[in-house]
């Protein structure tokens, strides 16, 4: 498998659900880009995204990662790592 391909498909439907489920702009969701501080997300915000996330993915992200988890890249590579 290809993982550079397998990592940009990834990073591209993370962000199609972040710009879907939020209505910001891809512009906005650089791999560095703060889910609070960058984005201006609530905890119900997040919350509601990482549930998204976890339905198309297939993945369960536990209430522990979620903590960390607090940039689109950090999110990115959780799912890599954790799906399938």
């Amino acid at each position: 498998m290809n993982t550079v391909a397998d990592r940009s498909g990834t990073a591209t439907r993370v962000k199609t659900i972040i710009m879907d489920k939020l209505g910001v702009e891809e512009s906005v969701l650089a791999g560095k880009a703060s889910f609070t501080s960058d984005l201006g997300l609530d905890s119900l915000d997040v919350l509601e995204t990482f549930m998204a996330l976890e339905k198309e993915f297939g993945v369960r992200i536990a209430d522990e990662d979620m903590e960390k988890l607090t940039t689109v890249g950090s999110v990115i590579d959780y799912i890599i790592e954790h799906k399938n």
